[in-house]
């Protein structure tokens, strides 16, 4: 079995007293490949300065994440029925929201816009169902108790 690793680093800065709470969420997760990405918690729990805005936070990563996974996934299947996919966009988001008495991420829905090219163009039948087979073999969403919902554009 595959092993996936990130390192996630953080240190306190000298001028911040930290049991005070007033210290910086930024850090860094840096990944196998050699990319770095600036973190932080969401300015919506962590208010700023304290939060860093401009740098991705946990839920949004969950989110893209789910995202990812799934048009991986879907691109792989349209390519073996041998559609032809000239983009992808998905513009998904997801929902916190109190559950068995814990936050968590209650809802992530995936809002992705294919375009297709060639002369092979699949029906919105034919489209709906490589969502469907998308989402079933997707590893992230196989992993988490989230809702996830997929709305296609017609």
């Amino acid at each position: 079995m595959a092993k996936y690793r990130a390192v996630v680093s953080w240190q306190k800065q000298a001028d911040e007293a930290y049991i005070d709470n007033k210290y910086s969420r930024g850090h860094t997760w840096s990944f196998e490949g050699g990319v770095s990405v600036p973190a932080s918690s969401s300015p919506h729990i962590v208010p700023l300065p304290y939060s860093v805005a401009e740098n991705v936070d946990p839920e949004e990563a969950f989110v893209a994440s789910l995202s990812s996974c799934h048009m991986l996934f879907f691109l792989a299947m349209a390519a073996k029925k041998r559609y032809v996919v000239a983009s992808y966009q998905d513009n998904a988001y997801g929902e916190m929201a109190e559950s068995a008495g814990k936050m968590m991420m209650t809802r992530v829905t995936l809002v992705p816009d294919v375009v297709f090219t060639g002369a092979r163009m699949p029906s919105s039948e034919v489209i709906e169902k490589l969502h469907h087979l998308a989402h079933e073999q997707c590893f992230i969403a196989n992993s988490v108790k989230t809702e996830i919902v997929v709305e296609i554009p017609r």
